[in-house]
């Protein structure tokens, strides 16, 4: 009798589904409401305790100047030119010809003016033959004591062979020597005739006036037939030049400042000039010297300034107001990337300056580099860009990343 094999779909336990049970629904809904309401609790928490600041925003210096330089000193002045002539004669005469206007241009050496120089030329003839006169007895008296010498050396070889006596050859020694000296004499004689003619040549010169050096005739003060001088002789009729040369290349500013506040002008200072005739013009100018002496009457010490650029509507004698700006502030190598921020912004640190910078709602500790001061503002070249949010008066428990609430100044 064979037994039955068991199928494999005997074998299998089916299992029945188990329904879901409503209470873990419930549990995992609590979970996800306890997470949001700690989460809601943190913000609160962190909000409530985040530190109320005070911020300014950091501001940018230009070295370009405008308003952010500070003036430290206002004074007024004049445009003088450091190198001005009034271009005369060496010598007294008389006016025959003038080659100027105001305003002309000349270069150095050229002609102004002449005088009459009739005179000196005819005194220079005179030089003249009388330097040729000399020449000419020079010549005369070196052919004679040429024929002395040669006779003196006939007669010493007849006395040498006593053909000829002793006195025979003291005579022609005698006029040989005679001869020398003379030509000696005339020889000093041309010398003299030949300063005498350079000496009326430069005569000839002086009546030509010329160009000391390059510039602009700025005066013509005479004309032809006046006289001249190169003194004053007193009354009307005389002139003491024939006009005025400016080098417009050296104009400068001359000031005065009491001397109470000279303390406050350096040389190389940054100016800012301004023309009373061109009121809305601003000329960057520069300390060359402060004069190291003061005025007793006034009270002022003197100082120049000269400008950075030349320009020619600045002209001689023009008035002018000047502004000293503060040395360190218009330094280029300080304020070319500078910024100003409140000096109560700025704190010391383990001997370092610093400031705190709000960024995303902390504060952020910078370390900063101080390079001056103006006014209440504090000058940084290094830490600090313009347009961050610097906080003014740290408060109580300000912090490297402590959250902040911010109000603006």
């Amino acid at each position: 009798m064979s037994a039955s094999k068991p199928s494999l779909d005997g074998l299998r336990i089916e299992r029945k589904p188990t329904p879901e049970s409503k209470p873990t629904k419930w549990i995992a809904l609590v979970l996800v409401a306890i997470l949001i309401l700690l989460g809601v609790a943190s913000l609160w928490h962190s909000r409530a305790s985040a530190v109320t600041v005070q911020t300014a925003v950091a501001r940018e210096l230009h070295s370009s100047g405008g308003g952010n330089e500070h003036t430290v000193l206002n004074a007024s002045g004049y445009v003088t030119a450091r190198r001005q002539a009034t271009v005369s004669a060496k010598v007294t005469g008389k006016v025959t010809e003038v080659l100027i206007e105001e305003g002309m241009k000349v270069k150095e050496g050229q002609v102004l003016a002449r005088l009459d120089d009739s005179n000196i030329k005819a005194s220079l003839d005179v030089a003249e033959a009388q330097l040729e006169s000399a020449r000419l007895n020079l010549g005369e008296t070196a052919a004679q004591l040429k024929q002395a010498r040669q006779e003196f050396e006939r007669v010493a070889e007849l006395v040498r062979q006593k053909i000829s006596s002793q006195s025979d050859y003291d005579l022609a020694e005698s006029n040989a020597k005679l001869l020398q000296a003379r030509l000696d004499r005339q020889q000093r004689d041309v010398t003299v005739a030949e300063r005498t003619l350079a000496m009326n040549q430069q005569l000839l010169d002086d009546m030509v006036i010329r160009a000391p050096f390059a510039g602009v005739v700025t005066t013509k003060d005479a004309q032809p037939g006046e006289m001249i001088s190169p003194v004053s002789a007193g009354g009307g009729f005389t002139r003491t030049g024939i006009g005025t040369v400016v080098d417009m290349d050296s104009l400068e500013i001359e000031i005065d400042v009491n001397e109470s506040y000279i303390n406050r002008v350096s040389p190389g200072q940054a100016v800012e000039a301004t023309l009373d005739a061109y009121p809305d013009w601003k000329i960057p100018c520069s300390v060359i010297a402060i004069i190291p002496t003061a005025d007793r009457q006034k009270s002022t010490v003197k100082v120049r300034v000269g400008f950075n650029h030349l320009d020619p509507r600045i002209l001689p004698e023009m008035s002018v107001k000047v502004a000293f700006h503060e040395a360190s502030s218009t330094n280029a190598a300080t304020v070319g990337h500078a910024v100003l921020v409140p000096k109560s912004s700025v704190h010391s640190d383990a001997g370092r300056d610093i400031v705190f910078v709000v960024l995303n709602g902390r504060a952020e500790r910078r370390a900063v580099t101080v390079t001056d001061a103006q006014g209440d503002d504090a000058l940084l070249s290094a830490g600090v860009t313009s347009g961050e949010k610097i906080v003014i008066d740290s408060p109580v428990g300000l912090a490297d990343g402590v959250a902040v609430k911010e109000t603006n100044l």
